[in-house]
């Protein structure tokens, strides 16, 4: 008689696509920022962090970069995290995630604002003395779906409660990203 395969669980991300996930989040402190602008998509780079609860990214961004009007006014956003060039040996081959969410601002009175904080400054530390700065603010961007491109011919899916599953904070695992 054959093995029944197991349950499908909708949480569940082999360890190995987990584990890769997480390393290129980890190995990668930029991303592009992809929004709409004047009604045509507009590209820009900005470093990131994870949030804790592993929700999404958090960003910190200038009122004076036309991505942070667009965020405002549109917050639906796409963002590319890639592998360094050189760490595969086709470009075709370079890892990269892509993620589709909604960007809001995080303000100081938010109820998340203390570890959108703490997260961003514990990955960019020499980016401090840009929370005395009038113009640069927080936005989280709450992931809606992802897509991980392992290598060539490796790619898979992620729904925002597998990406929340691979970088949530445990007693035990500081999660990386971060």
């Amino acid at each position: 008689m054959a093995d029944r395969p197991a349950a499908h669980n909708p949480l569940h991300m082999d360890a190995t696509i987990t584990a890769a996930l997480r390393k290129l989040v980890d190995d990668t402190v930029h991303a592009s920022l992809s929004t709409l602008h004047k009604g045509a998509p507009a590209l820009s780079m900005t470093p990131f962090a994870v949030m804790p609860d592993g929700s999404g990214l958090v960003i910190h961004v200038s009122r004076l970069a036309t991505h942070t009007n667009d965020m405002l006014e549109h917050p639906q956003v796409a963002m590319m995290v890639m592998g360094q060039p050189g760490s595969s040996e086709s470009p075709l081959a370079l890892p990269r995630l892509s993620l589709q969410g909604l960007a809001h601002p995080c303000l100081p009175d938010d109820s998340a604002y203390g570890a959108a904080k703490a997260a961003y400054l514990r990955r960019l530390p020499d980016s401090e003395e840009l929370f005395s700065f009038g113009d640069f603010s927080l936005f989280t961007v709450t992931v809606q779906s992802a897509r991980l491109v392992a290598g060539f011919g490796r790619a898979h899916a992620i729904s925002a409660a597998q990406f929340a599953q691979a970088f949530a904070a445990s007693d035990n695992d500081q999660p990386l990203g971060v």
